[in-house]
């Protein structure tokens, strides 16, 4: 247990003191650099920075002309007017979450979809983050549905919601950064 290795005791020279430099014949020379082959990768770009990055993205945007709606927040509208008719239609028809269900909060809810339908319809910045807002907890219910789903339709159904949310979530990032953009003005 108290043997040393053989390297470490050659290099530590005749005396065996740690801090005593190497005599130049023991010292061995440095291998010369090899040439590069023909079939090596180029060496790696540096890392860019996160602000980097996040200017170059900048830099790409083009912000929306006047009354141009971008297709995201189309469908974002549409889905959030669907969903708000759905509410009341669901209301009278009798469907109940556990059992109950109150008129003013199903009226409540429809509004809260209808406000966001005509915000995002407009192109509207509150509008768009308050639906993805929505689309969040959406997103989440439906994860965790997915896991206690009692059969393939649940299963499907939840799945179907997680992909379409997720996707719709995606691109309405996207179109939220266009939409707040300040109109760029040609340098003079």
């Amino acid at each position: 247990m108290g043997q040393r290795s053989r390297k470490r005791s050659a290099s530590r020279g005749a005396g065996g003191d740690a801090a005593a430099p190497l005599s130049p014949s023991v010292a061995k020379p440095s291998p010369a650099p090899t040439p590069p082959r023909a079939d090596a990768a180029p060496p790696r770009r540096p890392r860019r920075s996160a602000e980097e990055r996040a200017a170059e993205a900048r830099a790409q945007l083009v912000p929306l002309a006047e009354g141009e709606r971008p297709g995201a927040v189309t469908v974002a509208a549409v889905v959030s007017t669907l969903l708000g008719i759905l509410v009341v239609v669901g209301y009278a028809t009798g469907a109940r979450v556990g059992g109950e269900g109150s008129l003013p909060g199903a009226l409540f809810l429809c509004a809260i979809f209808l406000v966001a339908a005509w915000g995002m319809w407009n192109v509207r910045y509150w509008a768009v983050l308050g639906f993805e807002a929505l689309l969040a907890f959406q997103l989440v219910i439906a994860s965790l549905s997915l896991m206690v789903a009692s059969n393939w339709w649940a299963a499907l159904l939840c799945v179907a919601l997680i992909v379409f949310g997720g996707w719709l979530f995606w691109k309405l990032i996207r179109a939220m950064a266009r939409i707040q953009m300040p109109e760029r003005r040609p340098a003079r």
